[in-house]
């Protein structure tokens, strides 16, 4: 993978490498995993992914805003939105990978 975004073609063609697919098999399996989560969390249900994270959909209440440049109140409508929550797991991999460099 290169640069600091990964892209998800750049993800699948990990995926493919890891497991021996075909890019046809990979994309494939990676738009379905991607797909059940956006249905999960579509439906207003938490996603947990052990070891990875929880996502999870709240709602936020109607309230009334305020526009910084001119001062005026707007109102802002209920709305969804959308969280992660790392694991501990997660977490400790990330602290561990920017203490020491990974080799290769």
């Amino acid at each position: 993978m290169t640069g600091e975004n990964v892209t998800r073609e750049e993800l699948m063609e990990t995926v493919r490498q890891q497991l021996g697919l075909s890019r046809g098999e990979a994309a494939a399996l990676g738009g379905q995993v991607l797909e059940e989560i956006c249905a999960t969390l579509a439906a207003g249900k938490t996603m947990k992914l052990s070891g990875f994270g929880t996502f999870t959909v709240r709602e936020k209440g109607q309230r009334i805003g305020r526009n910084p440049k001119t001062g005026v109140e707007v109102p802002i409508d209920l709305r969804r939105v959308f969280t992660f929550n790392p694991s501990p797991i997660l977490k400790a991999h990330i602290n561990d990978t920017r203490k020491k460099p990974r080799p290769g």
